[in-house]
């Protein structure tokens, strides 16, 4: 059963203890910022199509049928961050990541083509905001695509939270330890990596400054977190964060650096 803790702050958020998904708001303009009743977490349920069998770097689609508490369709969705649902899809070692968007096709469903790059487990997690719904909805959803897996990749913590990725340098920092049932501030700071000047251009990626995503290292606990500041323009990019629980995550901040999407990963420790 899904359960959800309220708490509230200045900007309101809410914890779903029991699917693991910490519900932080989608973006300024979002009526959840306002709202400060508790929401039931119970608004929807899903059924997902896929393939029998599955195998690596072959296209596969992916049919999502969301219903309402009543098992009925859903006949309408909010379009939030420019889209009606957010799919993310990681390994079960989180050593690979995507996040796309499946079609609306009407009466409930979602459709998407994607392809899986290695054998193994993947975990599936859709996110989207019904029409009326007091909040949004996390559905998720487990494959397995054929073949032997490869030697999982081991989830430990960065020693350094400083990276270099197509000629970007992230660094990652906090407002304090990341703590657990706490909120914490996480900050993206961007410079060029050849110059080491603060990047300030940044463009909107889906209507705003960044994305990030945090999932633990059990795969139980899942954030999509927009930022503060949604119409920055960097070097730092701040997220309003709160991890449910203690433990390792595996975090990846997204944004649009001269009309390409980065991705950047970075693995910590919530005490």
């Amino acid at each position: 059963m899904k359960k959800i803790i309220f708490i509230p702050l200045i900007l309101c958020f809410f914890v779903l203890a029991s699917c693991g998904a910490a519900k932080i708001p989608m973006d300024a303009n979002n009526k959840n910022l306002m709202n400060m009743k508790p929401v039931s977490g119970e608004e929807t349920l899903s059924e997902w199509s896929t393939p029998s069998s599955i195998t690596t770097n072959k296209p596969v689609t992916i049919s999502i049928l969301i219903k309402d508490k009543n098992n009925k369709p859903v006949k309408e969705f909010e379009t939030v961050s420019t889209k009606k649902m957010h799919l993310v899809v990681v390994s079960k070692d989180l050593s690979y990541f995507a996040h796309i968007h499946p079609t609306f096709k009407g009466n409930g469903r979602f459709e998407i083509t994607t392809t899986f790059p290695a054998s193994g487990d993947y975990k599936l997690i859709a996110e989207m905001t019904p029409v009326g719904a007091s909040d949004y909805s996390i559905e998720n959803h487990w494959v397995k695509v054929q073949g032997t897996p490869p030697s999982s990749v081991s989830i430990e913590p960065d020693s350094t939270l400083t990276k270099v990725i197509n000629g970007t340098k992230v660094t990652l920092s906090f407002d304090g330890n990341p703590t657990a049932q706490k909120n914490t501030d996480m900050n993206f700071t961007l410079y060029n990596a050849k110059t080491n000047k603060p990047i300030t251009n940044l463009k909107p990626y889906l209507g705003t400054v960044g994305h990030a995503v945090a999932i633990d290292r059990t795969v139980a606990q899942f954030m999509h977190i927009h930022p503060l500041y949604p119409k920055g323009k960097g070097p730092k990019v701040t997220f309003m964060t709160y991890f449910p629980t203690k433990g390792v995550y595996k975090v990846w901040g997204q944004f649009n650096v001269n009309g390409q999407i980065l991705t950047v990963p970075f693995v910590i420790n919530v005490e």
